[in-house]
């Protein structure tokens, strides 16, 4: 696959994409009602595939994946599965973040900031503070 065609939506995980956005947890839809419409100044995507990955949620121009983690993520199996993907992301130039349900349910104003940061340095609107 070459890798211009990364950045679709591939036709072939189409129904997966939409299974899993009829389907998302509850940690999921919490993260999305505060990233959808552009309310932290940039556009993400939810569950956006890259390859024969699908992200949670994406952000293109920055090149930016979040992924949240529940309970299914502490099997083996399906870490040995989240590191392939993250390293195949990275590869590809992309930043991964990853939160877990617990981390969404506690305090997501904290999530939030830290992802506002992530993206504000991704564009290079990191302040500098003054030499003196």
């Amino acid at each position: 696959m070459h890798k211009k065609y990364y950045y679709k939506n591939s036709n072939h995980l189409k129904y997966v994409r939409s299974f899993l956005r009829q389907n998302s947890n509850r940690a999921e839809e919490i993260m999305w009602q505060h990233l959808r419409r552009n309310q932290l100044k940039y556009k993400f995507r939810r569950q956006f595939s890259i390859g024969n990955v699908i992200a949670d949620f994406c952000c293109v121009p920055l090149k930016l994946i979040i992924e949240i983690d529940g309970w299914s993520h502490d099997f083996e199996k399906t870490q040995a599965k989240d590191i392939a993907k993250q390293k195949f992301l990275e590869s590809l130039g992309y930043k991964v973040i990853r939160f877990t349900n617990e981390q969404v349910y506690g305090d997501i104003e904290v999530l939030l900031s830290k992802i506002d940061a992530v993206c504000d340095k991704l564009r290079g609107d990191t302040p500098t503070l003054p030499s003196p």
